[in-house]
């Protein structure tokens, strides 16, 4: 890359860790708050050495009449993320003095709102600490509808093209939409965690829960402030998590153009449809199944299967006790809705609906070829043609998702681990969902017993499957570093 470039990514990654340095403020006041000034001093000296770090790159200056090409956007989007995680992993090293290792990929998971994490006693952890990790979840959520609305849709590969525009015009409107669409969804995120966050206070929880996890369930982040996650809250804060939990896993720009004016954005939304629909339709038959095979009366088996099952497909990661107790056919379920995901354009990680639909509109499209050989059949998905970029890209996206969770799999196997283990941590990791299935990682465990080298793989694997994958593997193409 040339010198100007290098300048100013530098210039934007300093912005960035200045950003992060006064972010920790906020913890600071918390603390003041509990009167735990006893945690002061690591986020002081987190703070100091990020904002320094962020003025060195800064000092030089803006260099002018640069432009950033599309690589450049590739190579800043996953740089960034990693710098960034580096840095605000130092409050965790210095509060809770655990190896950078931990304090890593606790960062990382809470960044690309996964959910995974290494710690325990939470219920008697330093609030700034708390509302640290709380504040990565948000921050990251946020900071990747960014990137899908930006980003993404360079690549092909994050949908927004076909719930925004024509794919024919996108080139020239995406980049002048994208700084306006980027202030529509910041409010609306900020009015839902605010929504959200009186909702659970109304619900019983302490102001201070309550804005933790509003946070971390509009961001489908999943981190709590209890060791026993929604278990420890009342019925009514299930049902504010299910609510919130689903419009997280909605299309904020959907919701951008519902709060300016067309009422039926979301209704008439193909994959908004199908997302809903699903959800309904596993959350009563998962019911009417644990009704059947337990003690549970079907209200509470409904609320109970609901907020799992809308927790694991929108990537949140929240628990209400221990799934897996409910018989392997529960295991294998929960294993499957893993890779569903929520929908494009919002804070859940996985494939995403719309994949699922377009691949079966895909299927549709040449079982009628295979009947009538000679008709010329549209591929066309929510009022759009599916041509063959976008086919072609979504084919593309699908299989090395596929193939990265089994390398990762294959990895963690080679490093020790049991399968389901190996299997379901590499899965949860690349869907950034949170907890996986067994003992260790289950939803009563976590992944503090994991050797060091497997959380290191397991982060970049958090990584990939936030930035969606080819984000990352384009910058590892020969022809991405030629001139």
């Amino acid at each position: 890359m040339a010198l100007p470039t290098l300048r100013i990514i530098g210039f934007i990654l300093g912005i960035f860790l200045i950003t992060l340095a006064v972010s920790m403020i906020i913890p600071m006041i918390t603390l003041l708050t509990f009167d735990r000034t006893d945690d002061l001093q690591a986020f002081i000296w987190a703070s100091l050495i990020t904002f320094s770090s962020g003025i060195a790159l800064v000092a030089p200056g803006r260099p002018e009449l640069t432009q950033l090409r599309p690589r450049d956007m590739y190579f800043l989007t996953t740089v960034s993320w990693l710098i960034v995680c580096c840095f605000a992993a130092l409050p965790m090293m210095l509060i809770h003095h655990i190896s950078y290792t931990n304090a890593f990929f606790e960062t990382m998971s809470g960044i690309t709102t996964t959910g995974s994490t290494v710690l325990s006693g939470l219920d008697s952890a330093s609030p700034g600490l708390l509302m640290w990790r709380s504040m990565l979840q948000w921050l990251g959520g946020i900071g990747f509808i960014g990137m899908a609305v930006a980003i993404l849709p360079l690549l092909r590969i994050g949908g927004m093209r076909l719930f925004q525009t024509e794919s024919s015009d996108w080139s020239q409107k995406a980049m002048p939409r994208s700084h306006v669409m980027a202030k529509s969804i910041l409010f609306v995120y900020l009015a839902l965690t605010l929504i959200c966050g009186v909702a659970y206070w109304l619900s019983g929880m302490t102001p201070f829960e309550a804005i933790n996890h509003a946070m971390t369930t509009i961001a489908t982040g999943g981190y709590s402030t209890s060791d026993s996650s929604m278990a420890k809250f009342s019925p009514a804060a299930h049902w504010v998590a299910i609510c919130f939990m689903l419009l997280g896993g909605l299309p904020f720009i959907l919701m951008v153009s519902t709060v300016r004016g067309n009422r039926y954005a979301l209704v008439h939304d193909q994959q908004v449809q199908g997302f809903v629909g699903m959800l309904l339709i596993i959350c009563f038959a998962f019911a009417i199944w644990l009704t059947m095979h337990s003690d549970y009366a079907f209200l509470d088996a409904l609320r109970i299967v609901s907020l799992n099952v809308v927790s694991v497909v929108t990537t949140t990661g929240y628990a209400l006790g221990d799934y897996t107790q409910w018989g392997e056919f529960a295991v294998l379920a929960f294993f499957y809705l893993t890779f569903i995901g929520g929908c494009s354009g919002s804070t859940s990680g996985g494939l995403k609906v719309f994949r699922f639909q377009v691949a079966y509109a895909l299927l549709r499209a040449n079982l009628g070829q295979l009947v009538h050989p000679r008709a010329v059949i549209k591929q066309r998905y929510n009022k759009h043609t599916l041509d063959e970029e976008i086919v072609r890209s979504i084919l593309t996206f699908s299989f090395f998702f596929t193939i990265t969770i089994g390398a990762l799999a294959l990895a963690l196997a080679l490093l020790g681990l049991d399968m389901l283990t190996a299997l379901t941590a590499a899965a949860t990791a690349v869907c950034n969902v949170g907890p996986g299935l067994g003992p260790i990682i289950g939803p009563a465990g976590n992944f503090s017993t994991l050797p060091d080298a497997a959380k290191w793989l397991l982060s970049f694997g958090m990584l990939l499957g936030r930035l969606e994958i080819i984000t990352v593997l384009v910058m590892l193409t020969p022809s991405f570093w030629r001139h």
